[in-house]
Order: C-alpha cells, then sequence, then structure tokens
C-alpha cells in the first residue's frame, strides 16, 4: 500500500524555504505503519529536518535494510534517490553509492534488528571508514515484521506478548558507535521532535559518520496481556471465521523535559522507561567522559538522550582514501581507466 500517493494540497499560508519549497514538498507517500507507531514521529522529524536545511529532494539518497524501519523512505522526499537493500546490508549498499556520487546527502534508515543482528557487521566497518552519511536507527527493541521477537537492543527483563522474559546483554549503539570512533553520536525519543530535529540537522551537516538512535516503543507488541482489547484477549472469547490483526489505534508519546532532566515515559504496554536529557555542562567532545556517563546512566536504569559525542577533526572516507574532488560517476572513461602502463605502476608497489 506503500505506492497510495498523498493529495498535493497544501495550504497556501504553509512556511516555504530558501528554495521555495514547503514541508508538503518532502512527503512521501501514505504511512501504511500501526497508528501511533513511531516510525512516523521520525518520519515528520526527517521532514522538518531536511526542510529546514534547503536540501533539494533530488539531492537526497535514502537507503534503507529490511524491517519496519526500512519502509519509512517510502514515507518522505518521494523525489529522493532511494535504494532498499536486503537485510543488514544497507551500510555497504551506502558506502559504494558514496564512492560513485560524493555529492549527494546519504541518509540511512535501519532499525535494532537490521543494523544490531545480522547487519552488526556491516555497521562497524561503515564507521570504520567513517562514511559520510547519516545513519539513523530506529530501535523499538522488537522484530515488528516478524510478530515481535526481541532484538538484540532489548533490556535484560523484558517481557515478551508470549514467552519468556529476555536474558541476553543488550547491545547499546551508542556505545559501540563511540568504540569504534564514530565521529558524530546522538540519541533521542521519537516523540520528543524538539531534541530529535536539530539532532537530525547537526548529523547530515556533520562530514563523516554521523549516528542518530532513536528510542521509541512498538504499539503492537507492546500492548500487555491483560488488556481486553489485545489480540489473545479477542481470539479467545469471540468467535471468528478468520484471523484478521488489528492493530488497535494508540496515541503519539511525546516527550518535552529540559536539559539535565530526567523524564519516565509510559509505553503502551505498561513498562516505563527513563529517558536523561544531557545538560549544558556536557562536554560531547570528549570520548572517555562519553563512555563514563553513559555507563553511568545505565547503570541508574537511564536512557541517555542528546548529542553524546562529536569529533570533528577526523577525516571522512574521501579524505582517507584521497578520492577525485568529481564524482566517480561523472569522471570521463580516461579517468576511470588509467591503461595499463599506470596499472602496472601500482602493481609493482606491491610487488
Amino acid at each position: 500500500m506503500t505506492y497510495i500517493a498523498k493529495p498535493k494540497i497544501s495550504h497556501p499560508s504553509l512556511p516555504r524555504n530558501e528554495l521555495g519549497l514547503t514541508t508538503r514538498d518532502y512527503e512521501g507517500a501514505v504511512s501504511t505503519l500501526c497508528a501511533g507507531c513511531g516510525h512516523d514521529s521520525v518520519t515528520a522529524a526527517i521532514i522538518q529536518a531536511v526542510f529546514e536545511l534547503d536540501i533539494e529532494p533530488h539531492m537526497l539518497a535514502k537507503m534503507s535494510g529490511i524491517g519496519c524501519s526500512s519502509k519509512t523512505p517510502a514515507y518522505f522526499a518521494s523525489q529522493a534517490h532511494g535504494f532498499n537493500s536486503v537485510h543488514g546490508r544497507m551500510p555497504s549498499v551506502t558506502t559504494g553509492a558514496n564512492a560513485a556520487n560524493r555529492e549527494l546527502t546519504y541518509l540511512g534508515i535501519s532499525g535494532d534488528g537490521d543494523s544490531l543482528s545480522i547487519g552488526v557487521g556491516q555497521f562497524v566497518h561503515a564507521i570504520r571508514r567513517n562514511l559520510n552519511m547519516t545513519y539513523m536507527i530506529e530501535n523499538n527493541g522488537v522484530y515488528g515484521l516478524t510478530k515481535g521477537q526481541f532484538s538484540a537492543s532489548a533490556d535484560i527483563g523484558s517481557l515478551p506478548k508470549k514467552g519468556l522474559p529476555n536474558q541476553q546483554e543488550p547491545i547499546d549503539p551508542a556505545s559501540m558507535a563511540l568504540s569504534l570512533g564514530a565521529t558524530y553520536i546522538a540519541r533521542s525519543f521519537s516523540g520528543d521532535k524538539e531534541q530529535l530535529v536539530p539532532l537530525i540537522k547537526g548529523a547530515i551537516l556533520h562530514s563523516g559518520f554521523s549516528l542518530v538512535d532513536v528510542i521509541f516503543p512498538c504499539v503492537t507488541f507492546n500492548d500487555h496481556e491483560g488488556s481486553t482489547k489485545s489480540y489473545a484477549h479477542t481470539r479467545e472469547h469471540y468467535n471468528h471465521v478468520i484471523n484478521i490483526d488489528y492493530i488497535q489505534p494508540s496515541e503519539e508519546i511525546k516527550a518535552s523535559y529540559k536539559e539535565g532532566e530526567a523524564m519516565p515515559i509510559h509505553l503502551h504496554g505498561g513498562d516505563t522507561i527513563v529517558l536523561r536529557k544531557v545538560d549544558r555542562e556536557y562536554d560531547p567532545t570528549s570520548r572517555a567522559d562519553a563512555f563514563k556517563y553513559l555507563r553511568d546512566r545505565f547503570n541508574a536504569g537511564e536512557i541517555t538522550t542528546g548529542l553524546l559525542y562529536v569529533n570533528e577533526e577526523r577525516a571522512e572516507m574521501h579524505e582517507l582514501m584521497q578520492n577525485s574532488d568529481t564524482p566517480l560517476s561523472r569522471l570521463p572513461y580516461e579517468g576511470l581507466h588509467p591503461g595499463n602502463a599506470e596499472l602496472r605502476k601500482i602493481q609493482g608497489r606491491y610487488r
């Protein structure tokens, strides 16, 4: 259903950016995700960020893998380039696209399953290359497309709809990225648009690998077992001729809290998480301090949000490889094929 386009109707008083475009010009197809899903909140934040940055839609490349998160690119910037790769391979496809055309703005959308399980190796090496891209992880702790199994980011003790609590240590993408040398690391909550939009803008403007980890609940697989409107209760107590999944509409969970404050977020299923926004005195340029702060807050049962770490000095992939300033996709044949004599010189260096 993601092929259904939104009606091209916009209010004449909508603000316009430097390109003369409104936020409507950065929208995509009608979302088919569950009502209240955090993915749609992230989509709205992305639309606002690229609108405010005056990015021409055709100069944006939307990259994704597999999962609910990877449906997100269909819902914004319909005039942008896009590539939906196989499960976990989005970083490698983005590396190739970036190597061929460095002029585009690369925005990768992934999930905790796509990036921290099958795609964790791809994620690691994109960071090592300091690939010039914004890498967004839409992190809800479950595999939403395959009925809510735990992902690698699920906390110990997390309860599924059915089955046993999670007993395995979670992978924290922010801490992992910090240990691997990522040069821009941020985390936010999908319902805190006031914080999320500036973090996305900062990530896009940063030269090098930028990680934005976005925490949010899954409205479908966080519903509590005792609810009389849950799927299990309905199927047990009502006669039916066919099983049809119905997603109970839920309200978007929003968060607004000041720098340095902690705020409990009550999820749809009855669980609670605690977000802690970094304060003004926090130094995002100290890698050692970032490690300690993240670990201290984790031990206190809190999830840290805000700009966690930034390094503006490390060279990005094209600088490290001394690539041509002209995108490879626009080089003439002679520039891409130096000839046998030059190739023999290159081979001679390794003999």
